[in-house]
């Protein structure tokens, strides 16, 4: 295969885009990581776009062709690809492999979402269609509501407690603050949302244990990236990132017929094969993206990735040391909790955010120092399909 390098990032800021339409977050979004990587006007050899509900909330399919129709693109190849919340990382892993091959020399990868047209209880319907068919959905259960089961079952084995999830909650929010992108932009005071009464009515419960301030927002936004050999990216003559490993495993559909529901088997097995791919180890890793829907994943995956012995992620976080300067910075940019969860963006918006850590040219309050190799896992249904990216910095 060929080495694949990452030679543009672009990005809007998530949150609720009212007066924007699914395609022209999309089509800014492309522009934006096009001129990043210097190509301005000229062409790519595909486009591949990451979406879930297009044709469920906007009633509109065949999105790639119409983007790259939009940004005069033709005759580039085309491709609409939906992997629910991990359909951003599977867009990226599309283009990787095209480019890996040596079929293309220049992929334009695009994920994004428009959630806001719809209701609350239709955007929790559509979230939750993800769910088992049979096992799951007809009886009511939302992701939310798995999520509350998984926190319970884990914090019972590996002794978390709220105290670590919220520690998760003060971090991302403190970097989602610092974060233009970032959908909510307010820091938590610790003490305000925790206990008593002020507690129970701005951070309540959701999915026992889970309270508000423990779930990502339903975000509107769109990320891209642009991928292409070495050779394209040596042009430059800056720094740029390679994709050094990559893994994706999936998972038994429903949680509750999992042999273990608190072992994110998919997780363990994506990480795996990228540290072997990359042969590197998680002591390697200077930053992380970690799909954190909510505060108990980003404990949990910290753990089965391998930063982190089993029952020590909370702890490590209520530490710092998964802060900025800590041991092992997760979530810098504020993560699915507080930049946003636009369910077909999010895995690209999780590769953009280690293009620009490696590539050094963040604000020292949110650049990670002498950053060289980042690490992103991004999660389909509730952890039943993952992909995990191992990014690496090359100085031309």
């Amino acid at each position: 295969m060929r080495e694949v390098a990452i030679i543009g990032a672009g990005m809007i800021p998530f949150g609720r885009r009212e007066q924007d339409e699914l395609m022209d977050m999309l089509a800014t979004a492309s522009l934006i990581a096009l001129d990043d990587a210097g190509l301005g006007d000229t062409s790519v050899d595909a486009v591949h776009v990451a979406n879930v509900g297009g044709g469920m909330l906007q009633h509109q399919s065949a999105i790639a062709s119409s983007l790259t129709d939009r940004l005069s693109l033709l005759p580039a190849a085309a491709e609409t690809i939906e992997n629910g919340p991990a359909s951003g990382a599977s867009a990226v892993k599309a283009g990787f492999l095209a480019v890996a091959s040596g079929y293309y020399d220049k992929v334009l990868v695009v994920g994004g979402e428009k959630m806001h047209d719809i209701s609350a209880p239709r955007a929790t319907d559509f979230v939750a269609a993800m769910t088992h068919p049979q096992a799951e959905y007809p009886y009511g259960i939302t992701m939310a509501g798995l999520g509350g089961m998984f926190a319970r079952l884990y914090m019972e084995k590996y002794k978390i407690t709220p105290l670590h999830l919220h520690a998760v909650s003060v971090k991302n929010h403190e970097m989602g603050a610092l974060n233009p992108y970032a959908h909510i932009k307010s820091p938590i005071v610790p003490e305000s949302v925790f206990e008593g009464d002020f507690a129970e009515i701005n951070n309540p419960i959701v999915a026992d244990p889970l309270r508000l301030y423990d779930l990502c927002p339903v975000s509107d936004g769109a990320a891209a990236v642009v991928l292409s050999t070495v050779e394209v990216a040596k042009r430059s003559g800056r720094p740029y990132a390679v994709v050094a490993g990559f893994g994706q495993a999936t998972d038994t559909h429903t949680l509750a017929q999992r042999e273990d529901p608190v072992e994110l088997k998919a997780v363990t097995l994506a990480a795996r094969a990228a540290f072997d791919m990359a042969n590197l180890t998680p002591s390697d890793i200077h930053v992380a993206e970690l799909h954190d829907a909510f505060t108990i994943l980003e404990i949990a995956i910290s753990e089965h990735v391998g930063f982190f012995k089993k029952g020590e992620g909370g702890e490590a976080a209520l530490d710092g040391k998964t802060c900025l300067g800590g041991q092992i910075p997760i979530n810098v940019s504020g993560g699915l909790k507080a930049r946003g969860h636009p369910l077909g963006a999010t895995g690209v918006a999780q590769v953009a955010e280690i293009v620009w850590q490696l590539r050094h040219e963040l604000p020292p309050e949110r650049q990670v120092q002498n950053a060289e190799v980042g690490l992103t896992i991004n999660l389909g249904g509730f952890a039943n399909n993952v992909l995990c990216f191992i990014l690496k910095r090359v100085q031309p």
